[in-house]
């Protein structure tokens, strides 16, 4: 019997022993596996928990191992909702990804669960390794190490696989950077850090990976971006202009509304919003960014566009 096209995902494996999985469910999101002598690493699960079970028969009947370490790259469900369909795993993240997860996450799975029957069987999964800036862990042969990345969100992080010169960036790098739970200038600086490494694969947390020969043009494009953007927002409210959001094109700040079936446009919206609330209130601090309960309708309004 042939499965609904929602229902699969896409599996890339870029090295004898790492593979990526993307949804064709959610936002095009991303998770990790490497292969370890020691069991398997996951870095970060999918949204539904079809697709997530998915990855973790293919471990267990396709491969012959088990995953016995989820590496939570930051807390919002897309990323880490997964967690608990592999028990026994040591989980591992940053420390305000914990802390992030026993607040707004409970209120994130509570709407979940009323938003749609599949999320019934999810429980919250609290990392119990954490970190505050740096780590790095050795499993099986592998060094992972693991970042700080804030900007997308405060307990952002990468994981780079040091052999293998792959980064698994999460949200730091994906089609557009979107910075509405986290920082502008944050992001800024993170995406900076990453010029002063040598990648031969970025994974983005959404979207096609990033190949070496593309990585410096990437990373520019990213902060000229966010250089464009804030320049337009601000340019705008020293003229008075209203109704902002619908006026700074996507495409005037030098990238592509096609990226993610579209949904890069609604993201910059998001953005926009958020810069212009952050000169209202002449905030000079982080970006305050939305609320939990905004963040959550953003994730429903990416569910209802994609399915």
């Amino acid at each position: 019997m042939t499965e609904p096209p929602f229902l699969l995902i896409q599996r890339e494996r870029i090295t004898d022993h790492v593979f990526v999985f993307r949804s064709h469910q959610y936002a095009q999101v991303t998770a990790g596996l490497v292969l370890t002598a020691d069991g398997a690493v996951l870095i970060d699960t999918l949204l539904y928990p079809e697709e997530t079970m998915r990855i973790r028969r293919y471990v267990e009947e396709g491969l012959s191992s088990r995953v016995n370490y989820v590496i939570n790259t930051h807390f919002h469900a897309d990323h880490s909702t997964g967690t608990c369909f592999f028990p026994g795993a040591q989980v591992i993240a940053h420390k305000l990804c914990r802390e992030m997860l026993d607040q707004r996450g409970r209120e994130s799975l509570r709407q979940l669960k009323e938003a749609a029957v599949e999320f019934e069987p999810v429980e919250l999964v609290l990392p119990n390794i954490t970190f505050e800036r740096e780590m790095t862990l050795k499993i099986g042969a592998t060094n992972f190490r693991l970042r700080e990345s804030p900007g997308h969100s405060p307990d952002s992080i990468t994981c780079l696989l040091e052999e293998e010169e792959v980064l698994f960036a999460a949200d730091t790098v994906m089609p557009i950077p979107y910075f509405v739970d986290g920082s502008f200038s944050d992001f800024v600086g993170s995406l900076t850090r990453l010029l002063e490494g040598e990648y031969e694969n970025i994974v983005q947390g959404h979207g096609d990976i990033i190949l070496r020969g593309e990585v410096p043009e990437k990373i520019a494009s990213d902060l000229e971006y966010l250089r464009k953007v804030n320049e337009t927002v601000k340019t705008a409210l020293d003229k008075g202009q209203e109704d902002i959001e619908n006026q700074i094109s996507l495409a005037s700040c030098g990238k592509s509304h096609v990226l993610l079936n579209g949904v890069v446009q609604q993201l910059h919206q998001h953005n926009v919003r958020a810069l212009v609330k952050q000169y209202r209130d002449e905030s000079p601090g982080a970006l305050a960014g939305q609320s939990g309960d905004e963040v959550e309708r953003s994730y429903a309004w990416h569910q209802k566009k994609l399915i």
